[in-house]
């Protein structure tokens, strides 16, 4: 249940409420007449979904500087098993972005489809569909989604983990040694950086683009914001992460083994939930 909100949403913190409504309707429901109650709350989930939604949209039109999904630690299950590229795929940053360009039906569609597997009749059951509309609905969201991706260079499976932290190390490495020639090394020409700050605390208002720019950037961020900060790596949305004690999460995409795209989120109020999971590990 909360796998399937948090994809719909982007939103740990949401996705609990979600997950807590759709309980509360449990209890007040006749369960003798539910002959099926995966299907049932799965229903229920996606329909309360569907219309945080559109609340959630208008947020993030007013919302200051980049929106980023809040980042989930993955490695103890709390999104379900996430043992293949294709799953771990299925809550990267990079698609939970994508996502946010389809309508609420089209996303609960190729939600349910690709991270669940559940079949088309399924899917018109539990959002009260044709079947043959589902189908429709689905090609155009999974074309959007494909479209979208050549668009912005994001590919489809990461590398396998371990490469992707010994990468994720050396780039750490290489942002915090001071060396902005060896940092730059390490950054693809085209490199991106996006920060999440919502206004609460300092973070760039808007992308930072081209490996000089985010080489100065990253290093002065490093050495003003987080310099005596513990760092660790940890599976962040199915993919190692840098955490910055519980103040910062930085996830980093490479692509032909240099960083193409950096996302760090600073918000606090985003990282609530990420800080009560590493209070439990």
């Amino acid at each position: 249940m909360f796998g399937i909100a948090y994809r719909m949403l982007g939103s740990a913190a949401e996705a609990e409420d979600i997950v807590q409504d759709a309980y509360l309707r449990w209890d007040a429901a006749d369960r003798a007449a539910i002959e099926h109650p995966g299907a049932w709350l799965a229903k229920v989930v996606t329909n309360l979904c569907l219309n945080s939604l559109t609340s959630a949209r208008a947020r993030r039109e007013q919302y200051v500087g980049p929106w980023l999904p809040e980042p989930v630690l993955t490695g103890d299950g709390a999104l379900g098993p996430l043992e293949s590229a294709e799953q771990r795929d299925s809550v990267s940053m990079a698609l939970l972005l994508l996502l946010e360009q389809l309508t609420p039906v089209e996303r609960a569609v190729y939600v349910l489809r690709e991270a669940f597997a559940y079949g088309h009749r399924e899917i018109a059951g539990l959002l009260d569909l044709g079947e043959a509309n589902c189908r429709q609905i689905y090609r155009r969201a999974a074309g959007r989604v494909a479209a979208d991706r050549d668009a912005t260079r994001e590919k489809r499976y990461s590398a396998d983990p371990e490469r992707w932290q010994g990468l994720l190390e050396s780039f750490l490495t290489a942002a915090r040694s001071g060396d902005l020639t060896r940092l730059e090394g390490v950054l693809a020409a085209d490199v991106r950086y996006v920060s999440d700050g919502g206004g609460v605390v300092n973070a760039a208002r808007r992308p930072i683009l081209g490996r000089d720019k985010v080489a100065r950037f990253a290093m002065g961020a490093m050495a003003k914001y987080v310099a005596g900060v513990p760092v660790s790596v940890a599976e962040v949305n199915g993919t190692p992460a840098v955490l910055f004690g519980e103040v910062a999460v930085l996830l980093v995409e490479f692509e032909n083994g240099l960083v193409s795209d950096i996302s760090t989120v600073v918000n606090p109020e985003k990282l609530e939930y990420l800080r009560r999971q590493l209070s439990h590990s």
